[in-house]
This record gives structure tokens, C-alpha cells and sequence, in this order.
């Protein structure tokens, strides 16, 4: 094909690799509910954030927000949970408008349910300090 002229055609083990990245996707279902269950897992854990100062934005995805408002506390809080082993970053302005710094929450089917209650307590925690 002409538009492949002067261009490099993928390796082989770029190909091998997306050949089995599509097999795990297609063979993945149980880790599909797992994350699922740890989404549900912290949100129903959370809920009673509600109300507070902070604020978890709806969102059924493995990428959880949490907004917290002030950069500051933002960064302090992500401190608080790296100390604890918990990495969860600060995400603040320009990438988000002023005055929603949020934390972002990032879940995976690899994680655990005892990883999931450790931030719940962590966060629960950190949101009375």
C-alpha cells in the first residue's frame, strides 16, 4: 500500500503482543467483576463523605475522583496517604479548574478488597483531621 512507503511496519513482538492483549481481554470477565466490586467497594464505602467538605463525583469507571477544593489540602492529603502506602495523586490546576483540586483514585482489577478498605479507612480518617 502507498501509505506505506517511507513508514516502518510494526515489529513482531509488537504484533505477538497485541495478539495476547486480545486474548486476555476476551478471556477477562472475572477480573472485569472484580473491579467492578471494588468500584462499587469504595463508593458504598465512601458514601458517607457525602456532605462533607470533600466531594466523590459520580463515575462507574476504575478512575474515581474525589474533590477536595484547595490545593493545598490536596497535596497534604496525598502526603497523608503515601505515608500510609497509598499512592493516590493530587491533580490541581491548570489540568482541572481552580479551586477543584481533586485527588484521583485509580482502581485496578490487581488490586484487593483489603487494598480498597485500607483507603476507605485512610481517607475516612483523613477527612476528620
Amino acid at each position: 500500500a502507498r501509505s506505506y512507503i517511507f513508514t516502518t511496519a510494526a515489529s513482531p513482538i509488537t504484533a505477538a503482543t497485541l495478539v495476547e492483549a486480545v486474548h486476555v481481554i476476551s478471556e477477562a470477565d472475572d477480573r472485569r467483576a472484580h473491579l467492578r466490586a471494588l468500584i462499587q467497594q469504595l463508593r458504598t464505602g465512601l458514601a458517607s463523605l457525602e456532605g462533607s467538605r470533600w466531594q466523590m463525583l459520580p463515575s462507574e469507571t476504575a478512575i474515581q475522583p474525589i474533590i477536595i477544593g484547595d490545593n493545598t489540602e490536596a497535596l497534604r492529603i496525598t502526603d497523608a496517604l503515601l505515608e500510609r502506602g497509598l499512592w493516590v495523586p493530587a491533580i490541581r490546576p491548570p489540568t482541572v479548574a481552580k479551586g477543584t483540586a481533586r485527588l484521583r483514585v485509580s482502581l485496578s482489577a490487581a488490586h484487593t478488597s483489603a487494598h480498597v478498605a485500607a483507603l476507605i479507612e485512610a481517607l475516612k480518617a483523613l477527612a476528620c483531621a
